[in-house]
């Protein structure tokens, strides 16, 4: 590997890098509350959605070290406002890799004409995450107590964190 992280729209066979760590994520049960057992295709299914949204990867070479999706966080008269999801392979974690991320989608929010970026669930000990996306400018707007069953500490709370564009 280069070291040079490189971030650009997904491509139909980025999900075979894709998948073993989206696997490992949602398993671990510490950041998503996507089921448990998801199939490699539904969990496509969830993550690859068509436009309006978009998912990118951040990759080193041909090596996938992440993913993001973002789009609008609801329809209609919601739809000003973007929301993303973000997901880096454990074997990658400390390059870099979530800050591109992040700074690639709040850019192409801002470009897609959003208003604002909203992330509606981000775990309240995920403190690596929480702080990433404090230094973009995101801030937590208000927690939901008890929203996400954690497997070491057990109820959690969900912060809301938002940031206008």
């Amino acid at each position: 590997m280069s070291g040079a992280v490189r971030i650009r729209e997904h491509a139909d066979d980025d999900w075979a890098q894709i998948w073993p760590f989206f696997d490992e994520i949602v398993a671990d049960g510490e950041t998503y509350a996507y089921p448990a057992g998801l199939t490699g295709e539904r969990a496509r299914r969830l993550w690859v959605t068509p436009p309006p949204d978009a998912t990118f990867v951040a990759v080193d070479g041909d090596v996938v070290l992440g993913t993001a999706r973002s789009g609008p966080n609801r329809p209609g008269r919601g739809a000003h406002v973007a929301t993303a999801s973000f997901m880096v392979a454990p074997a990658a974690r400390g390059r870099g890799v979530g800050r591109a991320l992040g700074e690639h989608v709040l850019g192409w929010a801002r470009d897609q004409g959003f208003l604002a970026m909203q992330f509606n669930a981000v775990v309240e000990t995920n403190t690596a995450a929480v702080a990433l996306w404090q230094s973009l400018g995101m801030r937590v707007v208000g927690t939901v107590p008890q929203a996400f069953d954690h497997p070491e500490h057990g109820y959690v709370g969900l912060h809301v964190m938002h940031r206008f564009l």
